[in-house]
């Protein structure tokens, strides 16, 4: 009868902690939404930030779902808005990231109405996480005026115009008391390096994506540990 309940006893042992370590492990969650920038236009999925920042993250021990992305290429932040109206995401993610307003820039739009739709679209962000400010991340647009498709156009008053919508993102993000992401000095290294562009001469290659993903891996990860 002893070694009956002893070989019980270890059986139950080995079924305990066989399960404990896969039931410790918390899953987390992330929404990317943004334009052409979050999706990674011109190079493979698993090259965009979105998705290098999971591999960096879950490199590090971390478990990190696959990221939820509403983007497309093109969109304005009104475009981008109407598409969440539609997709009617959680609000329960662990990180949300925000990435928009080049093709406001693009399209002439004014900067006024650029803050006016940036804040209703971070103040959804920050619902979207749960109502935690801490866990979204506002990234700077990037400078494409320093790419190939900008030749023939005027790159200073490109890169003002997108100043200026960064110190409208960047005021708006640091009135909400998000993290924010300055990526924009790094994507004008673009003028005298085209490894950072992708094939079509605009959009970043999966090597300045990377250089995205670590700036908010670290972050994330600072805040998930």
């Amino acid at each position: 009868m002893a070694k009956i309940r002893l070989t019980a006893y270890f059986c139950l042992s080995v079924l305990f902690y066989s399960m404990t370590p896969k039931m410790a492990v918390k899953k987390h969650t992330y929404l990317a939404l943004g334009d052409s920038y979050t999706i990674g236009e011109s190079v493979p999925a698993r090259e965009n930030f979105p998705s290098l920042t999971v591999q960096q993250l879950n490199n590090t021990g971390l478990s990190f779902d696959k990221a939820e992305i509403i983007a497309k290429t093109g969109w304005t932040t009104d475009e981008l808005q109407n598409a969440i109206d539609k997709a009617k995401p959680e609000s329960s993610f662990d990180i949300v990231s925000l990435l928009i307003g080049v093709n406001n820039q693009y399209r002439g739009r004014p900067v006024e109405e650029y803050a006016g739709q940036f804040e209703v679209l971070l103040k959804q962000a920050i619902v979207f996480a749960g109502n935690e400010p801490s866990r979204v991340f506002v990234l700077s647009i990037p400078d494409w005026g320093i790419t190939p498709f900008a030749e023939g156009r005027n790159r200073k008053a490109i890169s003002r115009e997108i100043d200026a919508y960064n110190e409208v993102n960047r005021s708006i993000a640091q009135k909400y008391n998000v993290h924010y992401i300055d990526i924009t000095p790094g994507t004008r290294e673009a003028a005298g390096d085209k490894s950072l562009l992708a094939g079509d001469g605009l959009h970043p290659s999966g090597k300045e994506y990377a250089r995205w993903a670590e700036k908010l891996a670290l972050q994330i990860g600072t805040l998930i540990y």
